[in-house]
């Protein structure tokens, strides 16, 4: 009989061992040579024209839809490849990359038409500016820098997001927070100082305004023009004006994480954390989130792979900044997310994407279930931070400099 029982014993604990090699298993490598191996099928499909950027695959489709320079997701795909290239140091991902991102030169100097030049040029030009040192990047960042300038309002103390939307005096979205990266870069690297102070009075308007008791984020407040007041917090894309929109929450976390790596102010790094914790509190069990916290037909609701993706890049970063216990909270949950994206909801061969069950703008019914090209230039992008980490490598740079890849796996 003790013999059994110390068979029992000796099997669970080898149980255990095999359990806790598998955790610790979790093959970065793997997943980011499947998303080179993807993306070069994508470069085979795209038509050769400055059309044909891809944005998203509908739930179902096996084919890219394809938008214009103009598209506010038109930065993502020429950022894939440039942190593919960067991975791999393969030269036609590089060339790729450049094309498509000279296709965005134009919004450089074009007026400005909503918020989201920083999403468009710095995912595209900024990443290609780290890795090349190319000159024409960086004047298309500070370019692109000054025109997005163009609709701040001083009374208010926030950037115009929707121009277009009139029935509104002034609209600011908290997507919004992600553009006042390049702003920041553009004024430490030969850009217009004034830059500086317009990023960081629109990121202390959006803490004042944005949030709820308990930090979970409007997606859009409307603000008086005449006296620069907060008139009320609304919804576009979430469901309802009161609910926490899963990506908009994500843009808060990660918004705020880079705005205290760029200025050091301990309030940012508060309300990082503070947005992370309502976040990660609210998951459910497998790591990704409904495309509203509180949508009806949970838990039978559309997913959202891409905050998923955007929220794990941003707590890699977060952990950085934060003490021991939280640190160690940031990685393992982001680490845990990364693994459930790579096991049950790459597109593997169902489509070139990377990703799948991502949801667009679920009021509108548009790209619900899909896969999204900003959840795959996020899926990367956290994916890179969480090798380098555990590399023990820089996993951000505040200010661009240029490196060649060290990798030459393709």
């Amino acid at each position: 009989m003790k013999n059994h029982i110390l068979t029992i014993v000796l099997v669970g604990l080898i149980g255990m061992g095999c359990q806790q090699k598998q955790k610790e298993a979790f093959d970065i490598d793997k997943q980011l040579d499947y998303c080179v191996s993807q993306a070069q099928k994508t470069l085979q499909l795209i038509p050769d024209d400055s059309a044909s950027i891809p944005r998203n695959i509908p739930n179902g489709a096996k084919d890219w839809t394809y938008v214009e320079y103009r598209d506010w997701t038109s930065g993502f795909w020429p950022g894939t490849l440039w942190y593919l290239y960067e991975y791999t140091g393969a030269q036609n991902l590089k060339e790729e990359a450049n094309q498509f991102t000279q296709y965005l030169k134009p919004l450089s100097v074009e007026p400005a038409t909503d918020h989201d030049l920083g999403f468009q040029v710095f995912c595209s030009a900024g990443n290609g500016y780290r890795l090349t040192n190319n000159p024409a990047y960086k004047e298309m960042i500070l370019k692109s820098s000054d025109t997005l300038a163009t609709l701040y309002n001083p009374v208010v103390g926030t950037i115009l997001s929707w121009p277009v939307k009139t029935e509104y005096p002034h609209n600011t979205i908290i997507d919004n927070m992600i553009n006042l990266e390049m702003l920041y870069w553009a004024a430490e690297n030969d850009g217009t100082p004034a830059l500086k102070e317009i990023a960081v009075t629109h990121a202390d308007k959006t803490m004042n305004n944005h949030f709820r008791d308990d930090f979970s984020a409007y997606h859009v407040v409307i603000y008086d023009t005449i006296t620069g007041e907060k008139i009320k917090g609304i919804t576009h894309q979430g469901y309802a004006d009161e609910t926490m929109w899963a990506r908009g929450q994500g843009w808060a976390i990660y918004g705020y994480t880079m705005m205290y790596r760029e200025t050091k102010k301990p309030a940012y790094l508060k309300m990082a954390q503070n947005t992370a914790r309502i976040y990660l509190d609210r998951l459910p069990s497998d790591m990704i989130p409904y495309w509203d916290f509180d949508a009806p037909g949970i838990p039978d609701a559309p997913r959202d792979a891409s905050a998923a993706a955007i929220v794990a890049s941003a707590l890699l970063e977060l952990s950085l900044y934060s003490e021991e216990a939280l640190s160690n909270e940031y990685v393992s949950k982001a680490t845990a997310m990364l693994e459930e994206l790579s096991n049950n909801y790459q597109s593997r061969n169902k489509n070139t994407a990377f990703l799948m069950h991502s949801t667009g703008h679920h009021p509108n019914g548009s790209e619900i279930d899909a896969s999204i090209i900003y959840a795959d230039y996020y899926y990367v992008e956290a994916l890179l931070r969480l090798k380098k980490l555990q590399q023990g490598e820089p996993i951000v740079n505040s200010v661009l400099a240029s490196f060649l890849p060290k990798s030459n796996k393709s």
